[in-house]
């Protein structure tokens, strides 16, 4: 009797052992040819998970964009607005056109720099050509707030807009920050000035760019000066820079057609065009190339009497108007 007792506990034990599972614990999966019911149920689960990081990518890819063309956008307004701000006005009037075209665009800071000092700000310098737009060159994400932007300054004349293209180009790289809502400009750096022309000629010191053809690679300057003399006097009463641009094929035994460029300065230029002095034999003065706020630049009365080798296309590259003023500033090497 124990015997069969003993026997059956046993049995009843193995028997819940069978049954009784943990919970969490995965039951025995489906025979052979059998589907699961919470099979898809589960996939879907699976799926929804999956894809709330794709999600999240997907929106952080979308607002990367809308910073980016937020940046852009503030950088080209400024760009169109630089021809309304008159770099050679009374300071007063210079600080109070940066406050109503720039002031919404730039950051206080950068704005108080600039009216500090004004040879650091960008502008329009002279009537033509002035600055038409900014072309932007690459976009760089810097920080979460801020990114920085690489382009140029398109500066144009009437004929350019007449016939297409530029008078110059100057380089700019402008550090646009979030500000609140939105985004401003914290800093700008002003890099070289670039003539339509395969090769220039840059005078810092000054403030001039020229461009030359192709052929002038190679070419050397010669500064020499010119002399302004009373009427009825011998003495010179002003003198200045006379800046010659010479081809590079240009020998002492067989010279070449120079491109002479003069440099007044604007109180010089309006005493000689008031008759006050004037510069050789000629019966005219010089012609008038641009100027800047501070230097005239002008080409002298027959500077080409002689007909040397080269002043037919001495003659051309002076019509295709190749004198870009700018800013003075330190001298750069070419």
């Amino acid at each position: 009797m124990n015997q069969w007792l003993s026997a059956l506990l046993v049995l009843l034990v193995a028997l819940s052992a069978a049954l009784w599972k943990p919970a969490g614990a995965p039951g025995p999966g489906p025979a052979e040819g059998e589907t699961s019911a919470v099979a898809p149920e589960q996939a879907a689960v699976d799926e929804d998970r999956a894809a709330v990081p794709e999600e999240v990518e997907e929106a952080e890819g979308d607002q990367e964009q809308s910073d980016e063309a937020a940046a852009r956008a503030v950088v080209e307004e400024f760009g169109r607005r630089l021809k309304n701000v008159s770099l050679t006005a009374p300071p007063d009037i210079v600080a109070a056109g940066m406050r109503e075209q720039y002031g919404d665009l730039v950051s206080p800071e950068l704005l108080e720099r600039w009216q500090r000092d004004l040879s650091a700000a960008p502008g329009r310098v002279v009537s033509s050509p002035w600055p038409d737009r900014i072309e932007i060159l690459a976009v760089t994400r810097t920080s979460e707030d801020a990114f920085e932007v690489k382009g140029e300054i398109i500066e144009m004349t009437s004929m350019d807009v007449v016939e297409g293209g530029f008078s110059a180009k100057q380089a700019i790289t402008l550090v646009v920050t979030r500000s609140g809502d939105g985004w401003q400009i914290s800093d700008v750096t002003l890099g070289e000035y670039v003539c339509p022309g395969p090769v220039t000629y840059r005078n810092g010191e000054y403030g001039f760019v020229f461009s030359l053809p192709e052929s002038w690679e190679g070419y050397t300057v010669v500064t020499e000066t010119w002399e302004g003399l009373p009427v009825g006097g011998s003495k010179p009463v002003e003198t200045g820079p006379l800046i010659r641009i010479r081809h590079p094929e240009w020998r002492e035994d067989a010279p070449r057609q120079d491109i002479p460029i003069m440099v007044f300065t604007v109180k010089q230029w309006e005493a000689l065009e008031a008759g006050e002095f004037h510069i050789g034999a000629a019966p005219i003065g010089p012609t008038e190339l641009g100027r800047n706020d501070q230097y005239v630049f002008a080409l002298p009365a027959r500077y080409n009497y002689a007909f040397p080798e080269g002043y037919e296309e001495v003659e051309e590259i002076l019509q295709g108007s190749p004198l870009g003023p700018m800013k003075p500033g330190p001298v750069r090497p070419r």
